[in-house]
């Protein structure tokens, strides 16, 4: 088995690569994958019976939508740092959150 090159992408950048014909998923391969041949290790976990026991369900909450003023200096510096920066706001006011909540 050749080794294997992991990418990680969103579903919305999938839908929009398999449109254009550019997934670039080696489909025969995939189909001629034989069950022996998947390796079990910590990213792809073995499906046990303890496994499904110990799975936990969770669905998000969808983000909320707000009008936040910030000024100008900041708000350059994270779109300079590129897609994805309402995100990366949105992880350091949680950080800042939870280091607020174990400080109390």
């Amino acid at each position: 088995m050749p080794s294997a090159k992991i990418a990680r992408y969103t579903s919305k950048e999938l839908a929009g690569m398999r449109r254009k014909g550019t997934d670039r998923t080696d489909w025969p391969r995939v189909r001629t994958t034989k069950d022996k041949d998947i390796v079990i290790d910590g990213d792809a976990p073995e499906i046990t019976e303890e496994f499904l026991r110990n799975a936990v369900i969770t669905v998000k909450r969808p983000k909320q939508n707000l009008t936040l003023r910030v000024d100008p200096d900041v708000l350059e510096w994270f779109r300079a740092k590129g897609k994805g920066y309402q995100t990366r706001i949105n992880a350091i006011l949680r950080a800042y959150m939870q280091s607020q909540r174990k400080a109390s």
